[in-house]
């Protein structure tokens, strides 16, 4: 699938708002953030050689290798079946299903201890679970996945190619046994860095992108023109935030919107840039303008 999406023509992604702002400013702008799933498709695709975390819980397919000297001795390699069970040599079948990577060496000193005392034991992960997770609803290209164990909700994002032209970046959601999980807006991890609502995938888990919300353009002399879909109650102060800020030649005196008046005409306003008109409300559909300084 990564592989179609980047043979696709760019113009394919558009949306048709982006087309309106077109007819406006004279030029495609982005939607912001899609650019990063159609250059860097395996950016944060799923990946097995990273370490595992402490808090992973062992499952049906996963490979353990224990190794036990002493009274008793042991160098195995041993699959998770699907109960959950391993067997060990003169110990006997052992559950470890539900198990914690970082409690498993104790569970199984445990189980062993019930007949042997004098040992050592070392257990670590071998190759690692392959699960099942759907990603749909406005995705590039939704389906089924399999993924590795460790996969987190943005690696299947971008493994799926991230929303479509008509998905949100702002509202994508994890469900599990039919509840929400978690909702993951990837402008935090865009614009902060911050992964924090991110989530471990478990077999059979729901990725949800749904159609995107209300959003505005922000174009002229900004450190990111773009289209950005808004979230909550965003201000002509927090798109230019979403922007990055004015560039250094912009005029920073007033900025032009250019608004949709009842889904039947456009209007033209003018705000200063000052505290009042900063924090006027953004409407779906807006094209705010920031003019550069004139070099006369």
């Amino acid at each position: 699938n990564q592989e179609l999406l980047k043979n696709i023509p760019r113009a394919q992604f558009k949306s048709e708002f982006q087309n309106f702002v077109e007819q406006s400013v004279g030029k495609v702008l982005p939607m912001y953030g899609f650019d990063l799933f159609r250059r860097a498709p395996d950016t944060f695709s799923p990946v097995n050689n990273i370490p595992v975390t402490p808090d992973y819980t062992i499952g049906p397919g996963d490979e353990l290798l224990v190794h036990v000297w002493g009274q008793v001795e042991a160098d195995q390699k041993v699959v998770v079946d699907r109960n959950g069970m391993i067997n060990l040599p003169k110990v006997g079948q052992v559950s470890v299903v539900g198990v914690r990577y970082q409690n498993l060496s104790a569970h199984l000193k445990t189980a062993i201890g019930r007949m042997f005392k004098n040992f050592e034991l070392d257990v670590s992960l071998g190759k690692l679970r392959s699960i099942q997770v759907f990603v749909v609803g406005q995705a590039a290209s939704p389906g089924n996945y399999t993924v590795s164990s460790l996969s987190t909700l943005v690696n299947a994002v971008f493994a799926s190619g991230g929303p479509s032209a008509k998905g949100s970046m702002r509202h994508i959601q994890l469900k599990r046994s039919g509840k929400v999980v978690t909702e993951f807006d990837m402008y935090d991890l865009l614009l902060k860095g911050d992964k924090s609502k991110d989530v471990q995938l478990l077999s059979g888990d729901v990725i949800y992108i749904p159609t995107v919300g209300p959003m505005a353009a922000i174009a002229g002399s900004v450190n990111t023109p773009a289209i950005f879909e808004l979230k909550d109650k965003e201000t002509l102060s927090s798109l230019l935030n979403l922007a990055g800020g004015l560039t250094n030649v912009a005029a920073g005196q007033k900025v032009t919107v250019e608004r949709i008046h009842e889904r039947a005409v456009r209007k033209m306003d003018e705000f200063l840039f000052d505290s009042i008109g900063l924090a006027n409300p953004l409407q779906d559909g807006d094209l705010v303008t920031v003019r550069h300084i004139s070099a006369g």
